[in-house]
């Protein structure tokens, strides 16, 4: 899954691709470079990061989301959406979108609905508070805890109508973890075999001074892959050839 930030402030990539234009070019090369799928966001997550609104949010990615659609080159279901906000999914549903990458980890209520309605894939991410803020002031030091608030999560998703096999669980590395368990979590997929495990390791602070560099993103992807993980959510995708 490559990443595609349509933001001003993305720790890795933010300003880069807010002209709509770059953006698709963007999206052409993450395809070319071997990803499968394709994760567009609007609203960085980052520690000290500014929320926006869901209509702001939307504004950013509007235009890329109809160039997508009128593309002969791209096809709307090889990408997926990033976003927390039910009325920028439900927009993103309605153009024929399948895939909904809840970085809050479908907390709304009404998140799950839409899910439920679209029979939509989810990324239920691990995602320990209410906002950005609270989420990176936390030291979760526990495996354990985060298999147990996934798995209450997927219950009740599964209860509200969502297909089970529609359900991706994301460890949420770099939210709210130390770094120890950071590094634990690349082998999460062991902790739930009964679902299928997104691993987003790439570029992030626990990795190290070298952390923008290829061999450390490389090594991490290794210990994710060889432990069950089904995707990696990364930056350059050319480099996990």
């Amino acid at each position: 899954m490559g990443i595609l930030n349509i933001t001003p402030d993305s720790f890795s990539d933010g300003g880069l691709y807010a002209n709509t234009d770059l953006a698709l070019t963007q999206a052409k090369r993450l395809i070319t470079d071997g990803a499968d799928l394709v994760d567009v966001g609007a609203e960085s997550t980052k520690p000290g990061a500014n929320a926006i609104s869901p209509t702001e949010e939307w504004e950013r990615m509007s235009e890329f989301w109809q160039g997508v659609v009128d593309s002969d080159l791209l096809d709307i279901s090889h990408f997926s959406l990033d976003t927390r906000n039910p009325s920028t999914a439900e927009q993103f549903l309605k153009l024929g979108g399948k895939i909904i990458n809840d970085v809050s980890g479908f907390q709304d209520p009404e998140m799950i609905v839409l899910a439920a309605e679209y029979q939509a894939t989810c990324v239920v991410n691990h995602f320990p508070g209410k906002s950005v803020g609270e989420v990176h002031e936390q030291k979760i030091s526990s495996i354990s805890q985060v298999t147990e608030d996934l798995l209450a999560r997927a219950k009740q998703m599964i209860g509200q109508g969502v297909d089970r096999n529609k359900i991706i669980l994301d460890p949420g590395i770099g939210f709210g973890k130390t770094p120890e368990l950071n590094w634990a979590l690349l082998a999460f997929a062991a902790q739930t075999p009964e679902f299928e495990v997104l691993i987003g390791h790439s570029k992030k602070r626990f990795l190290g001074e070298d952390r923008f560099g290829k061999e450390v993103n490389l090594a991490a992807a290794k210990r994710a892959i060889e432990t069950g993980a089904a995707y990696l959510r990364v930056h350059e995708p050319a480099w996990y050839r």
